[in-house]
């Protein structure tokens, strides 16, 4: 599909594809003459993952290679914020990469030349070969192996880089499937369900339990009765160290000053725009008016239905007579002037064929063909198909537009203005049978028109349009107003300032790392306050930032170490399991030695339940009917020790429970396939608890990250 996609999006380009050696050296060409060298020209490592360093070269290669797809994709260069969110992509990429392999090859996991053969030389859609024309062959759908044995041959001349670029392209996520599968089946044959598991949770699922028990909610005890003090924080995150680790990062708050253009500035826009009115109505030479008058919508001469036209006062606009000018009116963020220039009818749409002769790569733009080879190759193409020639082995034969190939080169029910201009003008002005060469910026095309439907007006409207700008004394207010803020280099004067004079202050919400280029969702590009924030110290206020459309000022608000939290950090978790720990031990206290479920009930004026009547109260389940999750009330109702007497009172997550075990009784065995089941639910469950083994295998990883000294 790239070329007609091409003809249809008017140029926009398509994502890389390349394949055959015979692309390679032209797109690293095109890497070095077109990437955004943001990098410099250093060669330390930027990382070390379990010892093994990432250099910066090799960050910078990969990187620079999804700016430029990228870029192809879409048109334009990655802005900074895109380049930040890919150096970020590169880096997960490149470590994850470090950890898998590394621990793969303890293994002895390897992806051998032998492997990588049969995957090139097969005809399986995932073979990256199947993806390059040139190498397949069309009467059979299936791979040239001559023609694959030829680039496997040129890939032995081939110079470093572009060994390099194929490695990176195509082995390279070869390798990764081959070794992630062998990976992945060694984890599922690990999960092993053992036959003592088997039988201790058969039983366990088959033991069901009756309790008398009386809940003594913690809310009997208010919690400003309760104090938590740090210490008390700190005692228990160091007990639970591993849910209260800590990455390095700061806390940041801080007051934007907006630039963006107040009610003065839209107004003075609108004065220019009404004062080129009577002007534009009495021009005639349009082009020219919105060149010299600096319009932000440049003049298109073409013809588009109504639907074409981004505009929210469209039928406005075409009810004016022709050379009359509607507005000024408000279209996103401009005051626009619109001239009605003519209208016609066309066909609603139009079946047609073509023979494309492409003169570029429709990916890149490359040059493929001289101008005059194609030429003169679609004119022998015509003459051939005037004097009898089927247009569809033509089409085979010579089209180098893939998506059409398999349909004869035609296209059903192309409407007004999808195609480029001079495509679209033949097919939409020449009659039915029609044929002719036409050239486009995609090459020669051989058309034919087969078919016109319907009809429909089309009109032709210039714009002229100017966008709302900030004036130089809106920006200059806002930026004043921010150094007045920043002039109060500590975090007291700092709030006082804000409160004083009715200023938002914004706090980040998420901790900010040392490599990221953002804050929240507000500042997505303050890769430069990042870097501020990482040396300064709590509570120093920063300078004033421009930030495209707003100015910043910051102030530090808290530092985190890596480790583990501190009773600050922490308390917001914590304080509550911690409050609730103390109401516990004073209930059981208050309850006294050895309680009855009587004296438990009227000390707290409660009532003695029933649970487990139903047959639902098992070892299996942690929750129980009417109670909810407990599993430490659980596991105490199955203790023998606690069998037919009043056990020790115990505190839950949300109340402490004093509680008789009635007795424990067992429902009648699995059926064979009840058992079988069983089993294989179990060893489900165990494969899924494997699921997680890249993250286990990430944390327990070494992990330096220099990146913040490369940018």
């Amino acid at each position: 599909m790239q070329i007609i996609q091409g003809i249809r999006e008017k140029g926009a380009a398509i994502v890389i594809g390349v394949i055959a050696l015979s692309l390679i050296g032209f797109i690293l060409m095109d890497a070095k003459q077109q990437g955004n060298n943001i990098f410099g020209a250093r060669s330390q490592n930027i990382g070390k993952i379990n010892g093994s360093s990432i250099s910066y070269d090799e960050f910078k290669k990969k990187a620079e290679v999804l700016e430029l797809q990228q870029e192809q994709q879409y048109g334009r260069k990655p802005n900074s914020s895109q380049q930040a969110a890919i150096r970020e992509q590169v880096w997960n990429l490149l470590t994850s990469q470090k950890i898998f392999f590394s621990e793969s090859a303890k293994l002895g996991f390897e992806f051998t030349p032998k492997e990588l053969e049969t995957i090139l030389k097969s005809d399986d859609p995932s073979n990256p070969l199947m993806r390059e024309k040139s190498l397949v062959d069309p009467a059979t759908g299936k791979l040239d192996i001559a023609k694959v044995n030829q680039v496997i041959a040129n890939l032995k001349k081939a110079n470093d880089e572009q060994l390099g670029y194929f490695d990176e392209q195509v082995i390279e996520p070869q390798k990764v499937g081959s070794i992630f599968n062998k990976y992945v089946a060694m984890v599922n044959a690990s999960a092993y369900y053992p036959g003592w598991m088997r039988d201790k949770e058969t039983a366990d699922k088959k033991n069901f339990a009756n309790i008398s028990y009386v809940a003594i909610p913690y809310g009997v005890i208010s919690d400003s009765a309760i104090k938590v003090t740090d210490e008390e924080i700190n005692k228990y995150v160091q007990a639970h160290k591993d849910q209260f680790k800590q990455e390095a990062g700061r806390m940041i708050s801080f007051v934007s000053f907006s630039q963006k253009p107040d009610g003065a500035d839209s107004s003075r826009v609108r004065t220019a725009v009404e004062s080129l009115k009577s002007a534009f109505a009495g021009e005639t030479n349009d082009m020219a008016f919105l060149s010299r008058n600096t319009s932000t919508i440049p003049f298109d001469s073409t013809y588009q239905p109504k639907s074409k036209f981004n505009s929210a006062v469209i039928d406005s606009i075409i009810r004016q007579p022709i050379g009359a000018v509607y507005g000024p009116y408000v279209d996103q963020n401009g005051y626009v002037l619109a001239k009605m220039l003519g209208t016609k009818s066309v066909f609603d749409s139009v079946t047609a064929r073509h023979i494309l002769i492409g003169t570029v790569n429709p990916q890149t733009g490359q040059p493929t063909l001289e101008d005059s080879v194609a030429k003169m190759r679609a004119d022998s193409v015509m003459a051939a198909i005037n004097t009898g020639a089927d247009f569809k082995q033509m089409v085979t034969k010579y089209s180098t537009d893939e998506g059409s190939v398999a349909n004869g080169g035609e296209y059903k029910n192309i409407t007004y203005g999808s195609m480029v201009p001079e495509f679209n003008e033949f097919i939409f002005t020449k009659p039915v049978g029609s044929r002719g060469v036409v050239k486009t910026q995609f090459g020669y095309h051989i058309i034919e028109v087969l078919n016109q439907k319907g009809s429909s007006p089309v009109y032709k409207i210039a714009f002229m349009a100017k966008d709302i700008q900030p004036s130089e004394a809106t920006i200059n207010k806002a930026q004043l107003d921010a150094n007045k803020l920043a002039a109060q280099k500590e975090s007291k004067a700092f709030e006082e300032y804000i409160k004083k004079n009715g200023l938002q202050k914004i706090s980040s919400n998420n901790l900010i790392k040392e490599n990221d280029s953002r804050v929240g969702g507000d500042l997505p590009d303050a890769r430069p306050l990042v870097r501020w924030a990482f040396e300064a110290k709590k509570g120093e206020v920063s300078d004033v930032y421009n930030m495209v459309d707003k100015f910043v000022v910051a102030v530090v608000d808290k530092i985190y170490k890596e480790g583990t939290q501190d009773a600050e950090t922490a308390r917001p978790m914590v304080e509550n399991v911690v409050r609730n720990q103390k109401k516990a031990e004073q209930i059981i206290k208050n309850l006294g030695a050895n309680p009855t479920l009587e004296k438990a009930a009227a000390a707290y004026g409660k009532e003695i339940q029933t649970a487990g009547l139903d047959s639902s109260l098992v070892f299996s389940n942690s929750s129980i009917q009417n109670i909810g999750f407990e599993p430490k009330l659980v596991g105490s109702v199955f203790n023998k020790e606690n069998m037919n007497k009043v056990a020790a009172p115990l505190a839950g997550r949300n109340m402490v429970y004093v509680f008789r075990v009635n007795g424990i009784a067992s429902k009648p065995a699995d059926t064979e396939a009840e058992s079988a089941a069983f089993r294989s639910q179990q060893t489900t469950a165990l494969r899924n608890l494997l699921a997680n083994w890249f993250e286990d295998l990430r944390k327990r990883a070494t992990i330096k990250d220099n990146r913040s000294e490369f940018n």
